[in-house]
């Protein structure tokens, strides 16, 4: 039995899965991002600040998480995802404890802006890329669903553990028990991510006599990828889809507690469980039905659900099943663009710069998190989330309209999905 076969054995295998699955849990401790509609109300009742003041920190955050994905995603092409997740664990840490010290706006635009923002952006870079590794390509999109489900799943416990430490311990001593937990659960399990070892092939079958390989994807590199429309064209419609969702994430709490008063938490936890169903569902239905169609999809029920969320949110007495449904489908479509996006960068760039790749892509992401700060202005000058929603429904709408641009991609006689060029 030949090397290549020995290792495509059984056992590796159950290593794939082992990887797959610690990075689900570093992106489990790495989602405190979406439980800040909670400590931002902790924020503004302990620290007095008012306005969009309220989501600067949370805003810088999500643009230099996006941004710091570049540099991270270089780093775990280079020296791989064990060092590059535990520099984020240990930053993130640093970030919340420098954040419990004090209620200086600066300070904590330092410590969760900017010492959490780059250290998520390095635990987020490491998870995906060596899951994707273990695994053939018609799983891409159910493992990348897999990973980034941790991140979308984390207000599920981060929820109801932040009610009850800012209930009971306050807004800095809650930051300080997050800050060492954080350090711990992510540098752990970094320390179970590696690489496929050299020659691994996932779902190789043997080649024909005298066939040669063909390989799955060009292995592009970011300069390469910056010169392509379609770039740019999934660029745009990343921006879309995740700013018009970060619009609602970044405030549910504040939307639900008109209907449901102090339990408005509950909405923020089943909001995330649809976002990481969201992603899982999404990245199995584009492994079957394509990608540019499941993004289509995706974007058109986001857009409705904006403007069904108009009358549901600004009832006072209505029923509270109901804006939990609303909570739940927003998160859920939203979630899905976290599984979409990796598996097109995959699909289309090849895994040797995916991690720099996406992380040049993901920047949309971060882009779209200043929709946010946009959605708490409204809400300050309008006094309601009226016109937060109607601006994500309209945007939404152009992002569905865009991915009628994206050439369907051929595949291969071993239905691998093949490099394209957008319509023209």
């Amino acid at each position: 039995m030949t090397d290549t076969a020995m290792i495509s054995q059984t056992p590796t295998t159950n290593r794939g899965w082992v990887v797959t699955f610690s990075g689900t849990g570093i992106n489990l401790a790495l989602g405190i991002l979406y439980a800040w509609s909670l400590i931002k109300g902790a924020i503004e009742t302990e620290f007095g600040w008012k306005g969009s003041q309220l989501n600067d920190p949370y805003t810088l955050c999500c643009l230099v998480f996006a941004f710091a994905m570049i540099l991270a995603g270089r780093c775990q092409d280079k020296f791989g995802p064990r060092l590059t997740a535990s520099i984020g664990g240990l930053l993130v840490g640093a970030g919340f404890v420098l954040c419990s010290t004090t209620n200086s706006y600066a300070v904590w635009l330092l410590g969760f802006g900017v010492l959490a923002g780059i250290g998520i952006g390095f635990g987020y870079s490491s998870a995906t890329p060596p899951a994707l590794k273990w695994f053939p390509p018609s799983k891409t999109g159910l493992i990348a669903g897999l990973v980034v489900a941790g991140f979308g799943l984390a207000p599920v416990y981060l929820a109801p553990t932040s009610d009850f430490l800012l209930r009971n311990y306050g807004l800095l001593k809650s930051m300080l028990i997050f800050g060492i937990a954080f350090v711990a659960i992510v540098c752990g399990l970094s320390q179970l991510l590696r690489n496929p070892p050299a020659g691994y092939v996932a779902g190789a079958k043997p080649a024909a006599p005298g066939s040669a390989a063909k390989p799955v994807a060009a292995n592009a590199t970011p300069g390469e990828i910056l010169r392509q429309p379609t770039f740019w064209l999934l660029w745009v419609i990343y921006f879309i889809g995740a700013g018009a969702g970060l619009m609602v994430i970044s405030s549910v709490s504040g939307m639900a507690k008109q209907t449901l008063h102090e339990a408005a938490f509950i909405a923020v936890a089943v909001m995330a469980i649809g976002n990481a169903g969201g992603r899982i569902c999404a990245g199995l239905l584009s492994d079957k039905i394509g990608r540019r169609w499941t993004l289509m999809l995706v974007l058109l029920i986001q857009a409705a659900l904006m403007f069904i969320a108009i009358p549901v949110t600004a009832s006072t007495q209505g029923a509270k099943f109901v804006i939990v449904l609303v909570a739940t489908l927003i998160g859920f479509n939203y979630g899905a663009n976290l599984s979409i996006f990796p598996s097109f960068a995959k699909d289309l760039w090849g895994l040797k710069n995916f991690g720099m790749n996406y992380g040049v892509l993901f920047t949309a992401w971060g882009m779209g998190s200043l929709l946010s700060r946009l959605s708490q202005m409204l809400k300050t000058s309008s006094g309601n989330f009226k016109s937060s929603f109607i601006t994500a429904g309209i945007l939404l709408i152009a992002g569905a309209a865009l991915t009628l641009l994206i050439k369907p991609q051929s595949k291969n006689s071993a239905g691998v999905p093949e490099p394209v060029a957008p319509a023209k």
